[in-house]
This record gives structure tokens, C-alpha cells and sequence, in this order.
């Protein structure tokens, strides 16, 4: 990690003089690139649920919900004789926050009124039912420092909401639950089929908040006494065997600066050569060629010794962080998408991370790129986006870069840039 040396020219002083003769670099190959939506992002069961709403000076509005079951932390609980409602407080846990921490949030719960299950798939552009009404409504600023005191002991950083502050309604139904459907699981979700953490945008400013629901600190706790004691609680909990699913709104881009509009609203894909958007929770990524690979064999074969293709971070506000790594992969002409060749030497070769000195990103791929002059695979298409469609984790950071001809001069240094490093074989 401490060497200073480009990793893509090692190895070349230690070759004779004649030998490198024939070693050519270029990095002036013509790469086509624009942004597209993405859609959706499969969002059930991840690492991280989502909550909370941002308006991105770039990007717009994107707001993130949670769906979630809470299931019985205990099968069978007895509340003894003649138990009565304190309160019904939901615990969030904080973690990541992306964006304006000073910014008010608010969000709305409600009860889910459909069945899902944690064995089927959902995406972050997925509704399920709910009831109408909300069963709490809170306002809140995000604070991920100060720890909170709960039944006198000190907890970690969260969100507590009154759920019985408007209405005993919920409390209720779940202490007054009849025994049948508080004897397994299975049946309590018919009775109780989850929560839906609904965020309101906002317009200026705000947050996306990563949540561990399956942190021992998020549940409905339940409040109550009975004849006989005077405190007691029982909780509702989200499992490893919960179903989950976080859905994402952009808002149609409609609070989007004009220019991302224009490419990736109304397809204008020539101004891909002068910025390019990739935005995480199922926003946008960029589609990207290299359409003329194959001129490079019109003066007979040749050895990829090394192909870098690069990518520049153009934004100037730091208040909202790049992403930690960007993710190439291949699309065939049917849509479907794989990895490419090179990502099997691991991602310490294939990289993609983000160097801030540089302000790039850069992706080994010179095994593809060999291939492709050999006939042995398709010069596919490729996608460059924020998730990694391998692991389970939603991205909330975005990113414009410099495009493939920027108009400021300024700026053609930083343009997107596929360096060759071949060899001339005889």
C-alpha cells in the first residue's frame, strides 16, 4: 500500500533496451458514454435499510422508505391478568449519514396491510399496501452522537418514536392480541403484517440515513401493566427471518439540474462527452463502449500489456462524498449483465476504488481488452454504476464526472481515458 510506483509501468525498466521497441502507449482510443436510469436495485433483506429524504444540488429529490415485519421476540408471551397500555415506542438505530445532518426530517408510520415474505425478491421501485391512515407522524433532526438513556440505562444513538402518542390503536391491538395468533410466528405476522417507515421529502438540504434493523436496539417495545406489576415490556423485533425491502423514490429527476436532465430524461447522449452521472439506490449509471478496439490489429497483432480505463471526479461541493468504489460490468445485446474477465484476479487488480488525490477511478481490464483483439469474446457493452450487483448493501453516495470530450479545455485532461500499454509482435 505504501508504494509509490505506477502499477500499471512496473516492470518495464527491468526489460533490455531492444526489448521495449515495440512497446507502444496510447491513450487517445475513442470511448463513447452517457447516462441512463437504472430503474430499480433488488432491495429486500440487505445489510442496511435506507431512510430519509435528500435534495441533492445535482441529483434532486431522492427519498428512501422502509417496509419491515416485526415478529414476536418470544412465542407465547403472557401479559397476565388484566394488562393495560402504557405506550408502543418504536426504536431506529442510526449508522451512515449521508448529507445535511442539521437538516429537519420527517417521517410517517404505517401499519402494512398485504403479506410478503422474506423469501421472494423485491425492488427499491416496489409499493406494497398499507393502511390509510398514519399510525405516527415525527419530526426530527439526525443525531448519531449523543447516546440516549432508556429504562435508566444508557443506549446507543437512536430514533425513539411514540407510536401510541396520536392513538392507542396499535398498542392495543397487540397487548389485547388473541393467544392464537401470539403462539408462533407464522401466525402473528397474519395478525400483524409489519411497518412502513415512510419519509416526506424535502426541499432543501436533508439526509440519507442507514439503518441495522436487526441491531438489538431497533423494536416496537410495548409498554404495559397488569394486576399485579406496574412495569413491564414485551418486544417486537426484526429478525434474520424478517422480511424487508427499502423503496426508493428520484422523484422523476424533476428537481434535477437541467443538463442531467437532457441526457438522461430526454436521451440526448451527446452530452455524455461533456459530464456523466452515476447515482446509487437504483438511479442512474453510465453506458459505455469502445468501438474501436479492434483498429489497433490494422498493423498486425499485438500483446495488452496493460489497459487502464479511468474516470474523473468533477465535482467541485464536498458536502456530499463520492462513492468508495464504482462498479464496471459487462451488458450483452439481450441486457444481461456479468462480470467483466479481469474482476476475477480480485479487486486489488481490477480496482475501481476512489483516489482522492487523483480524484479518479480506474479499472484494470486488459485481459478483456486482450480477449476482444483475439476473437475470443464480444466487444459488449459496459455499465458503470454504484452497486455491486454481488453484495447485499444499498449505495447512497453519487457522482458526475468528466466526460469523454469535455468543452472547457480546461478540463481535457480529466476526460475518460482507456490507456493502452502493447506490445507490436512480429
Amino acid at each position: 500500500m505504501a508504494c509509490k510506483k505506477d502499477p500499471y509501468k512496473v516492470g518495464l525498466d527491468l526489460l533490455p533496451p531492444t526489448d521495449t521497441l515495440n512497446v507502444k502507449t496510447v491513450d487517445t482510443s475513442t470511448v463513447v458514454a452517457y447516462s441512463v436510469f437504472q430503474d430499480s436495485v433488488r432491495s429486500d433483506e440487505t445489510t442496511l435499510n435506507i431512510m430519509g429524504s435528500l435534495m441533492d444540488p445535482i441529483f434532486g429529490s431522492t427519498t428512501a422508505g422502509i417496509y419491515a415485519q416485526y415478529r414476536l421476540v418470544a412465542e407465547t408471551p403472557n401479559f397476565g391478568i388484566n394488562p393495560a397500555l402504557d405506550s408502543l415506542v418504536l426504536q431506529l438505530p442510526y449508522g451512515v449519514i449521508y448529507g445535511d445532518t442539521n437538516a429537519l426530517q420527517t417521517i410517517r408510520i404505517y401499519e402494512i396491510s398485504q403479506n410478503f415474505y422474506p423469501d421472494s425478491v423485491y425492488y427499491s421501485n416496489q409499493h406494497i399496501e398499507t393502511y390509510k391512515i398514519p399510525i405516527a407522524t415525527y419530526t426530527f433532526k439526525p443525531d448519531r452522537y449523543d447516546s440516549l438513556t432508556v429504562g435508566g440505562v444508557k443506549t446507543a444513538p437512536h430514533i425513539r418514536i411514540n407510536l401510541t402518542k396520536v392513538s392507542n390503536y396499535l398498542g392495543n391491538k397487540l397487548l389485547h392480541a388473541p393467544s392464537a395468533y401470539l403462539s408462533t410466528n407464522d401466525n402473528f405476522l397474519l395478525f400483524m403484517k409489519g411497518l412502513y417507515i415512510e419519509s416526506v421529502p424535502v426541499s432543501n438540504g436533508g439526509a440519507l440515513m442507514s439503518l441495522d434493523l436487526t441491531n438489538t436496539i431497533s423494536k416496537m417495545a410495548l409498554y404495559f401493566h397488569n394486576q399485579s406489576t406496574d412495569s413491564l415490556h414485551f418486544d417486537f423485533v426484526v429478525s434474520s427471518l424478517s422480511a424487508r425491502f427499502n423503496h426508493i423514490d428520484h422523484n422523476n429527476y424533476v428537481d434535477a439540474v437541467p443538463e442531467l436532465q437532457q441526457q438522461v430524461l430526454h436521451h440526448d447522449t451527446t452530452l455524455g462527452k461533456n459530464t456523466l452521472y452515476v447515482q446509487g439506490l437504483g438511479g442512474m449509471r453510465v453506458r459505455l463502449r469502445l468501438p474501436f478496439l479492434k483498429d489497433f490489429l490494422k498493423s498486425g497483432k499485438i500483446a495488452i500489456n496493460s489497459a487502464v480505463l479511468s474516470f474523473t471526479n468533477a465535482q467541485t461541493d464536498t458536502s456530499l462524498q463520492p462513492p468508495v468504489k464504482l462498479n464496471l460490468l459487462l451488458i450483452d445485446t439481450a441486457g444481461k449483465v456479468s462480470l467483466m474477465t479481469d474482476q476475477s484476479e480480485g479487486t486489488s487488480y481490477f480496482n475501481g476504488f476512489y483516489i482522492p488525490g487523483t480524484r479518479t477511478y480506474s479499472f484494470r481490464i486488459s485481459r478483456q481488452v486482450q480477449q476482444i483483439l483475439d476473437g475470443k469474446t464480444t466487444n459488449y457493452d459496459m455499465y458503470l454504476q454504484a452497486n455491486d450487483p454481488t453484495a447485499n448493501v444499498l449505495v447512497t453516495d453519487r457522482i458526475s464526472l468528466t466526460g469523454t470530450r469535455p468543452q472547457l479545455p480546461s478540463f481535457s485532461g480529466d476526460r475518460v481515458k482507456l490507456k493502452l500499454i502493447y506490445t507490436k509482435l512480429h
